[in-house]
């Protein structure tokens, strides 16, 4: 399909695709140079920002806003996001325009907002655990997640030789009603399995329970909802629980849309679905309970006092 002649999400969605990977580029840079400034959000040590952050946000933002001025965006940090004419990512991703986009989609953009997580995965960044860091936006359509790229800086990174600059990189993409892209999904050999991932740094009383309650056969912790979200796109975990208000957003929008667009859900810890809409609380208080299959069984897994106690 023409670029010109794609509806409006469809070109937004192309676009971001390929900005992830200007984005990406930006964040392997500052990883090479080692010396960069951390600044703590608020003072919170376990809620950092980078250069990386910033520079990977103002070329998503500045560039999107570019060719679609009518589109609402939000991005995670609060900065100024403008840049040189001159530094403006104008790309498409041409796999992308190859689909067709459902009816239900094809929106103006007054209906349209993207969340963006410039570098979800700050403190894995700055403590060398690069295979976690991605780069999400989220497209959200009427108020719920429609549309949404993760893309992996440092994905295909050698693990002997840990050099940023020779990181391939990938992308991942997905249109809810459509499919997603861009990875493998391996089923699992044992169909008991229960592989349950979860948060490497913010381990709650509400976490440690929920976890528990859903009887994984392994429980894995990792920082990242984006590298979560792939752990179960691909089939290397089976359920993301996080009893916590410690997600945004711009940490779920792009990983919901990915998930319903192969027939998973992302939900908060009650089972309702966040909204997106530009004016909505930014912080996810009713944390994540994410899969492939079975939600409503893991949802009744959860403890009451747990659901009560995050209850919005």
């Amino acid at each position: 399909m023409a670029s010109s002649s794609a509806p409006l999400v469809l070109r937004l969605l192309a676009a971001s695709a390929s900005v992830s990977e200007r984005a990406g580029s930006i964040i392997r840079q500052v990883a090479m140079k080692k010396n960069y400034e951390v600044l703590l959000k608020g003072g919170r040590a376990d809620d950092p920002q980078t250069e990386a952050d910033r520079a990977a946000q103002r070329c998503i933002i500045s560039s999107l806003r570019h060719q679609f001025p009518s589109v609402t965006i939000i991005g995670e940090e609060e900065i100024d996001n403008e840049v040189e004419q001159s530094s403006l990512h104008s790309g498409l991703n041409d796999d992308v325009l190859k689909h067709s986009l459902p009816e239900s989609l094809q929106v103006d953009g007054s209906d349209v907002v993207v969340w963006v997580d410039p570098l979800d995965g700050t403190s894995e960044f700055t403590a060398g655990h690069w295979e976690n860091v991605t780069v999400l936006i989220g497209i959200a359509v009427r108020g719920r997640a429609a549309c949404g790229v993760i893309h992996q800086p440092f994905y295909g990174m050698s693990p002997d030789k840990p050099n940023p600059d020779n990181a391939p990189g990938r992308t991942c993409w997905g249109i809810k009603g459509v499919g997603a892209y861009g990875f493998n999904f391996t089923a699992p050999e044992d169909a008991a399995r229960r592989i349950v991932v979860s948060t490497r740094t913010h381990p709650t009383p509400n976490v440690q329970q929920t976890v528990a309650a859903i009887q994984p056969t392994t429980d894995v912790r990792v920082g990242g909802a984006g590298c979560k979200v792939l752990m179960l796109l691909e089939g290397r975990a089976d359920v993301y629980a996080f009893a916590s208000p410690g997600t945004s957003k711009w940490d779920t929008c792009a990983g919901e849309a990915l998930l319903e667009a192969v027939g998973g859900k992302l939900t908060d810890v009650c089972g309702n679905h966040y909204q997106y809409n530009a004016d909505v609380a930014k912080r996810n208080t009713g944390g994540i309970l994410a899969c492939r299959k079975d939600h409503s069984l893991l949802l009744g897994l959860v403890p009451d006092e747990v659901k009560a106690s995050m209850a919005t």
